[in-house]
């Protein structure tokens, strides 16, 4: 909860296919920032499967998260990772959504949630010790696992709500993108997961309108759209500075006005760009426009129609 003297989370939200790696690997360029990756893959992705961390090393060989292991649990080897996922499955849950975020927790529920959001405090402790930065990025962007950690009295969680035009997120969706991290036998597969238009606009809804609901519960929570985000990186990505606690004047790794200068990280979870490193130009994706055919435009566009007005993707002629 806001207030507290625990890790500073800057939590990344929304919707996969938004642009979120993008930001997140933008942000770990700003001094005192470490950017993380989807840490609600971990458990399976980086412990189980031994996929690669943003580093290119496989996750058992990657220094920093050997260091992150030791600091957090006395080694990964001394975790039980099948009884946490078994503790993760019965709290970080989509369909638990509408209790986590409600105004109080049933008993049992509550002990479960307790129990889980220590095993992240602790990770989230040794990355900032570890990493020796003040502000640590978690772009797992899953409602359910923010709405979890809300609960927590030793987090300073605050959510940065990325939201894209669903029209743009359901045809990210219907790509055959390859996981280059994967290894043979990884549960994920060699290919970034497929859903088609309709149960992509659902997921759309369920997500922003989780975010919506985190907010007026009172967790932190600033929403940038990457529509906005492309078109004045700079401001954007200050504002989130600010809002993550960090100086105004915070330098920026900006190249000119439409290029970033991007390091290696150690990402452990991810869109395959977080492996990229060195000048990156920065253009909207705008091929939906013309590659999401008639009848999966419309019904993206019915099932998400509230949102997408509310969210200003009306208010001119671009957003149409």
């Amino acid at each position: 909860m806001a207030g507290t003297t625990g890790p500073r989370v800057l939590f990344i939200g929304g919707l996969g296919r938004s642009g979120s790696t993008l930001l997140e690997r933008i942000l770990c360029e700003l001094p005192g920032v470490c950017g993380m990756g989807e840490i609600v893959h971990l458990w399976q992705r980086g412990l189980v499967d031994d996929e690669r961390c943003g580093c290119g090393e496989p996750f058992s060989r990657c220094e920093f998260w050997r260091r992150v292991g030791d600091a957090a649990f006395g080694g990964w080897p001394k975790m039980d990772i099948a009884a946490f996922q078994e503790l993760k499955a019965s709290v970080d849950r989509t369909r638990f959504v509408p209790l986590l975020a409600g105004p109080v927790l049933g008993a049992a529920l509550r002990r479960r949630v307790v129990e889980h959001d220590d095993v992240y405090r602790r990770l989230y402790e040794a990355v900032q010790a570890v990493s020796g930065c003040d502000v640590v990025v978690d772009s797992s962007k899953h409602v359910s696992l923010a709405s979890c950690l809300r609960w927590s009295e030793a987090i300073d969680l605050r959510v940065l709500h990325v939201v894209r035009d669903a029209r743009a997120v359901a045809y990210s969706w219907s790509k055959t993108v390859a996981r280059p991290e994967a290894v043979e036998g990884s549960a994920e597969g060699a290919y970034m997961a497929r859903w088609p238009a309709g149960k992509t606009a659902l997921h759309w809804d369920a997500q922003n309108l989780g975010f919506g609901a985190l907010a007026r519960r009172g967790v932190p929570t600033l929403r940038v759209r990457y529509e906005d985000f492309m078109r004045a990186p700079a401001e954007t990505v200050r504002e989130i500075a600010v809002f993550a606690g960090l100086e105004a004047t915070v330098s920026l790794p900006f190249d000119g006005d439409t290029a970033v200068r991007l390091s290696p990280n150690h990402q452990v979870a991810g869109n395959p760009m977080r492996f990229r490193t060195g000048r990156v130009e920065l253009r909207a994706d705008e091929a939906w426009r013309t590659e999401l055919n008639g009848t999966r435009r419309r019904l993206v566009t019915g099932l998400t129609l509230p949102l997408l007005a509310r969210y200003g993707y009306f208010a001119d002629r671009a957003g149409a």
